[in-house]
């Protein structure tokens, strides 16, 4: 028996799987957006984007027996019922927990594919292939909305507002910060990272003829 512990969890801990058998091999993928631009005269460069959700992929099986000298521990489960407990799991579109003990590995997950086959040699056994991605929890601000204002307070406030006319439009600007690019720039202030040419032809004074080469402390004006 190893010290690690493939546990696959559901509803923050209330079900919760252990792998019998522990897998060969465990498949992680980590990996950046990437952008291929075409810069005029300049050829083409890549623009490393955010950093994408990781994927982790593993094959084992559940025996019909226990054995010790493959399985973790002597409880195990019968075959079809953790089958279908996955199932279950992946069939209610909800995330599940990963966790490798003894590694980093602690990731909330949405089960991406499940596959199962019980050979011939072996009656009663169960092998499987799952396939897992990342997944992100996104929490909402509440936001307050305040109350309309009245007619009259709106009148006064546009009578005062027309009485000291701002015509001076104020000038975005960013300063660059070590890691900044013009794509993340773009996303960052103008939501649209496909939009770092707009910021570039304002800028081409301050950064030079290649786009790609921003230096920290520089101040960048942003298209309004």
């Amino acid at each position: 028996m190893s010290n690690l512990q493939f546990w696959l969890s559901y509803n923050n801990g209330a079900e919760r799987l252990r792998l019998p058998v522990n897998p060969p091999s465990i498949s992680v993928t980590a990996s950046h957006g990437y952008e291929d631009i075409d810069v005029t005269k300049l050829g083409e460069y890549t623009v490393i984007g955010d950093e994408k959700l990781k994927e982790f992929s593993f094959s084992s099986f559940f025996p019909r027996d226990y054995n010790a000298g493959y399985c973790e521990y002597a409880d195990i489960p019968k075959p079809w019922e953790a089958v279908k407990t996955i199932e279950r799991w992946l069939k209610t579109r909800r995330p599940i927990r990963l966790t490798i003990t003894g590694t980093p590995i602690n990731y909330a997950v949405t089960i991406r594919d499940f596959s199962y086959e019980e050979k011939g040699g072996n009656p009663g056994d169960i092998y499987f292939t799952v396939s897992l991605k990342e997944y992100k929890f996104i929490h909402f601000r509440k936001i307050e909305v305040k109350k309309q204002a009245t007619t009259k307070t709106k009148a006064v406030a546009k009578k005062a507002s027309n009485s000291r006319p701002n015509t001076k439009v104020q000038p975005k600007s960013h300063s660059v910060a070590r890691g900044d690019s013009l794509w993340k720039i773009a996303q960052r202030h103008l939501g649209n990272g496909s939009r770092w040419r707009e910021i570039y032809n304002l800028n081409k004074g301050t950064i030079g003829a290649n786009p790609n080469l921003i230096k920290p402390g520089q101040k960048l004006v942003l298209p309004s």
